[in-house]
């Protein structure tokens, strides 16, 4: 936010996108305000009315007046209380929104090679900075439109004149406010960053003070350094100048309407103005629109500035630049579950790449294992295959469509998710519709009804941090064998599981129908899928297990220590080692399954890279 006009397009944009995603709460609180707004619309003319009756004697009409005015106050109380519901029905969703935007430009950032490491303050700070003041400028900007719409439709029905000479002074005053604003959220801005420079500053010189020394480089550090807080204190004079600037703003749009009433009386007197008239309208100004302007111009001129800041900062350091996920939509009837063209991926622009050149096509049905060293790029193919990172080159498509689509893929990642809730929920969080007799097959097939007599049945509350890494895996699988997506990714999801129970889940997806990829972490998930791919860094290889030691090395070798019995631990991957390919528990999707079903098709031996040597 470098501009003047910007910070007022951000405070625009974002309040209207958010009134207008929720037409039916925003529709509620302009009716409870408009209550809420009687008595603002009542006083000057109840008030004026009064007087003139109790200056000819008529004290019966004042007390029908003032009884007026008692009740317009209860009726504006009841509105008040019924408005702030609709009102939280807005700016709730609202900070959810701006959460999952943070969250969203995080994670792309990490998949792309660049941890944010400011996300956690944004999410638990500024995301609440924002939603606070937003939440309090939402009530200040609604009670100035109808409280001072109240008063000026009372002055109008009161006499027209009055409300003329009101007008002019009160628009000219919030115009000049409004460009005070712009040019105020810039020196607000650059007060905040020359904040975040002088602290930088200071951990720098902390750290390196004694080589300066050493260097005689004081001199300089404390030229630099004192530009930079005399920086800050020029930063810090604007933003008060500015507020002197709001102050005028008020004084004109809240002050001089009311020397122009008094000014004009003599006037509107000889027009058929009754001293009762001046009251009121005297009435309406001081306890309308004054209260109304200072709460806006206070509240914006303080609060305002600090969403537009801190919500430009948020959009311009957490603002997601990954495509959107393509939609929804049918998959096509002939194409492959899973289908590589030519992919490369990398993390960051001067980095190797950690896929290359890749092309893949796996059946529908098919049942494939990818196996290779750590680091190697088995978990960032899961997430290229289920649409959570972009490929740099190339495309990937599940079932003919764009990947990402949650309607057509499962992805269990290395580190389990389970929510506090009962057994049943977790179980049957993809399938909410499933049955008893569809959840006990499915505990059945995978081995879990141990664990669901342990816990103590389906509807037992779980607390995940009471369960083992084994017992969180055994329900996270249970929970994709029960999805109806028919792409299953196992990203070394049962790790944790003893080589008899990963064998019994891997075999279960492999009859559950559908399509099954293993990112194996024991070599024995090789020997059960039909088809492996071996990533060695060099170039890739596909085929059956029975063929691929005669032409892939690496394979043999993890062949024949694995049938010795002293297969290396971490060649297939470390879950608790140190990987620099993509971590799958980064991006838990709801939507992210896989399975497997029979495999129709015989595929040729060789490298998979179009082109490539034999």
């Amino acid at each position: 936010m470098r501009g003047r006009r910007e910070a007022a397009r951000v405070l625009w944009r974002t309040a209207g996108n958010a009134v207008a995603a929720r037409p039916r709460a925003a529709a509620r609180a302009a009716a409870w305000s408009v209550v809420e707004a009687v008595p603002a619309a009542v006083f000057g003319r109840a008030v004026g009315e009064a007087a003139d009756a109790f200056r000819t004697g008529r004290t019966r009409d004042a007390a029908g007046w003032l009884g007026m005015l008692a009740v317009a106050a209860v009726v504006g109380a009841a509105g008040s209380r019924r408005l702030y519901p609709a009102l939280a029905a807005i700016v709730e969703p609202f900070r959810d929104d701006l959460v999952r935007r943070v969250t969203g430009g995080a994670l792309h950032r990490s998949l792309r090679g660049r941890p944010d490491t400011g996300a956690v303050a944004r999410l638990t700070h500024q995301v609440e900075i924002v939603r606070d003041t937003f939440g309090g400028l939402l009530v200040v900007a609604r009670g100035f439109v109808f409280s001072a719409g109240a008063a000026l439709l009372g002055l109008a029905t009161m006499m027209p004149e009055v409300a003329a000479l009101v007008v002019a002074p009160l628009l000219f005053g919030l115009v000049l406010f409004g460009a005070v604003f712009g040019a105020a959220a810039v020196r607000q801005r650059n007060l905040v960053v020359g904040e975040e420079d002088i602290a930088e500053r200071t951990a720098a010189l902390a750290e390196g003070l004694r080589d300066a020394v050493a260097c005689g480089g004081e001199e300089a550090l404390e030229a630099e350094f004192g530009a930079a807080v005399e920086a800050q204190a020029a930063a810090g004079r604007a933003v008060a100048r500015f507020a002197a600037l709001r102050a005028v703003a008020l004084a004109v749009s809240g002050w001089l309407p009311l020397l122009l009433v008094l000014a004009a009386a003599p006037w509107l007197m000889r027009r058929g103005a009754t001293a009762g008239t001046v009251i009121g309208a005297l009435t309406y100004v001081l306890h309308g629109l004054q209260p109304a302007l200072r709460t806006l111009v206070q509240g914006m001129g303080g609060s305002g500035l600090r969403l537009a800041v801190t919500l430009g900062r948020i959009l311009e350091t957490s603002a997601p630049d990954a495509p959107a996920r393509p939609a929804a939509g049918a998959a096509a009837a002939d194409a492959p579950a899973v289908e590589l063209r030519g992919v490369t991926f990398g993390y960051g622009a001067g980095a190797r790449p950690v896929i290359e050149d890749l092309d893949l096509v796996v059946p529908r049905g098919g049942h494939l294992a990818v196996v290779g060293p750590s680091g190697i790029g088995k978990s960032t193919l899961a997430a290229l295959i289920a649409g959570l990172a972009v490929p740099d080159a190339g495309e990937v498509l599940v079932a003919g469509r764009p990947a990402g689509d949650p309607e057509h893929r499962v992805l269990i990642p290395q580190e389990a998710y389970v929510f506090t809730g009962s057994l049943r929920d977790n179980l049957a969080y993809y399938a909410p519709g499933a049955d008893p007799g569809q959840i006990g097959r499915a505990v059945d097939a995978l081995g879990l009804a141990g664990l669901v007599r342990d816990l103590g049945g389906y509807g037992a509350r779980l607390e995940p941090g009471a369960l083992s890494e084994a017992q969180r895996q055994l329900i996270a699988l249970c929970r994709a064998y029960l999805a109806p997506q028919p792409l299953v990714v196992l990203d070394e999801a049962a790790y944790r599981l003893d080589a008899a129970a990963e064998a019994r889940a891997e075999e279960a997806f492999a009859r559950r129908g559908g399509t099954l990829i293993v990112i194996a972490h024991r070599i024995s998930s090789a020997v059960r899928a039909r088809r492996v791919l071996v990533l060695d860094g060099t170039r890739p290889y596909l085929g059956r297990h029975a063929d691929l030691p005669a032409v892939c090395p690496l394979y043999r070798d993890l062949i024949g220590r694995w049938e010795a019995g002293s297969q290396p631990s971490g060649v297939l991957g470390d879950p608790d080692g140190l990987d620099p390919v993509l971590r799958a528990d980064l991006a838990v999707d709801a939507g992210q399954m896989v399975a497997d079903g029979a495999d129709r098709q015989d595929e040729v031996l060789g490298d998979l890279r179009r082109g490539g040597a034999p």
